[in-house]
């Protein structure tokens, strides 16, 4: 937990209904803070700083894409000693003011025509580098999105028509970013093995569960096992629809990335700087300082939004009922990036889904409240980072005349709690661990409702 968290006195176990709902969204804010860059940089830049020599041999390079990556930068030139210069890329919204490296800022989810230019120029950037100079690498969460250099063949309208379909797909973060890899110019390893013969440095802020390097912003600096073959594979079973000349890079080989063992890549690093773990631990230790006991039940939860909602709200009502597997008060912690197969045509959004779900099988249960949102302050693509439920939700809900099951079947998660008042906005955080969900269970009387809508 960073320390420059305020502290709070400890909270009484049989909190009210505004009690709970602080206590969730200071977890949030513990597991935000616990990621930034800012925290995170200086450490492993000490590490750089002694690896390349003080005063370092040959040229800095800062290069990077995300929607930390600013941050990130910002963060390496207040702790970096020596001279530097390079090009980063961000969603917008999410520049950071630096003064030796530039900030670029381009689309995500759906790339644009900035982000293409700047993965081009960032290309070329390190062109014609030396064995004496050094690549620093910053990488977190959306570069796929915010790096889109197709292949030769294939157009940044067809990147836009990929990057749509993934996302309705129901595919997997993983599934998504094999196919990525292997339509791109600058991912799989491709922007490391420019680099050569200069040291390259990556340094991550992982929001993929499993923190693998290959699926953060789809690895453009890591060698990639997989194949062209396995990316036509996930395409073909999510019956996701491509123009014939992106399949002809799949089916050909054209595509192909980076392979461990490239000799291109020998003198390639990784550090893992900030991970969706760190970030539970930090709200954990917000929730013990409450005197309320923390599980974390997982860092890398996937599967689709509704269908983990049914199963975390189970869990909390085992234990609110049964005291199993764990004794009220509690709060059930849990990260990764579940999915949402697009069927409706509402404002989307996995974690607003994943609670919509969840509220509807709690069925009103007294004690039990929750929270879920996306730690980069945007679930889907509006500008919401979550919500938060409790036990009046449904009620409120029929009272305002929604209908709960409706606003699910129509993956309307957004416009449900929008409606409710009970959204909750950060705004730009400037880091991306992922998802951050939480359900605090209270010792409480019986449950509150009988039906679901």
């Amino acid at each position: 937990m960073p320390t420059d968290m305020p502290m709070h006195k400890p909270m009484p176990a049989n909190l009210d209904d505004t009690e709970a709902r602080v206590l969730l969204r200071r977890m949030l804010d513990a597991a935000i803070a616990a990621s930034q860059p800012a925290l995170c940089i200086p450490a492993a830049l000490r590490e750089v700083q002694a690896a390349t020599g003080n005063p370092a041999r040959g040229r800095l390079i800062v290069i990077g894409a995300g929607k930390a990556s600013a941050e990130m930068a910002r963060a390496v030139e207040r702790n970096w000693t020596g001279p530097l210069s390079g090009l980063v890329v961000t969603r917008y919204g999410y520049a950071a003011p630096c003064e030796r490296i530039e900030i670029v800022e381009a689309a995500h989810p759906v790339p644009d025509a900035a982000g293409h230019a700047a993965a081009q120029r960032m290309l070329e950037l390190v062109q014609g580098l030396t064995w004496d100079d050094t690549v620093l690498c910053l990488v977190s969460g959306g570069g796929s999105s915010l790096l889109p250099l197709p292949l030769d063949g294939i157009t940044l309208e067809d990147k836009q028509l990929v990057n749509g379909a993934l996302l309705k797909s129901g595919a997997t973060i993983g599934e998504m970013n094999c196919v990525r890899r292997h339509l791109s110019g600058i991912k799989g390893g491709r922007l490391g093995a420019a680099c050569h013969p200069a040291r390259v440095v990556t340094l991550l802020i992982s929001d993929v569960p499993g923190d693998d390097p290959r699926d953060i912003a789809s690895g453009p600096t890591v060698p990639d096992a997989s194949t062209c073959g396995d990316a036509l594979a996930i395409v073909r079973r999510y019956g996701i629809e491509l123009p014939e000349r992106v399949l002809d890079v799949l089916r050909s080989g054209r595509g192909e990335s980076v392979k461990p063992g490239d000799p291109r890549l020998a003198r390639s690093a990784v550090r893992m700087i900030a991970t969706p773990q760190m970030a539970l631990e930090a709200a954990a230790g917000v929730a013990r300082d409450a005197g309320i006991t923390p599980y974390i039940l997982g860092d890398s939860l996937e599967g689709e939004a509704r269908d983990v909602g049914k199963v975390l709200a189970g869990i909390a009502l085992q234990v609110a009922q049964r005291g199993q597997p764990f004794a009220a008060p509690c709060v059930l912690l849990s990260g990764g990036e579940t999915t949402v197969t697009v069927r409706g045509n509402g404002r989307g959004g996995r974690n607003v889904e994943f609670l919509l779900s969840c509220a509807l099988a709690l069925r009103g249960q007294a004690g039990i409240h929750g929270l879920a949102a996306d730690t980069d302050g945007v679930d889907g693509q509006e500008e919401i980072a979550g919500a938060l439920i409790g036990p009046d939700t449904l009620e409120r809900a029929w009272a305002a005349g929604l209908r709960p099951n409706d606003s699910l079947d129509n993956n309307d998660g957004h416009g449900f709690f929008s409606a409710l008042g009970d959204s909750v906005v950060t705004g730009p955080t400037l880091t991306n661990v992922n998802d951050f969900r939480a359900l605090l269970v209270l010792p409480q009387g019986p449950d509150r409702a009988n039906q679901a809508n």
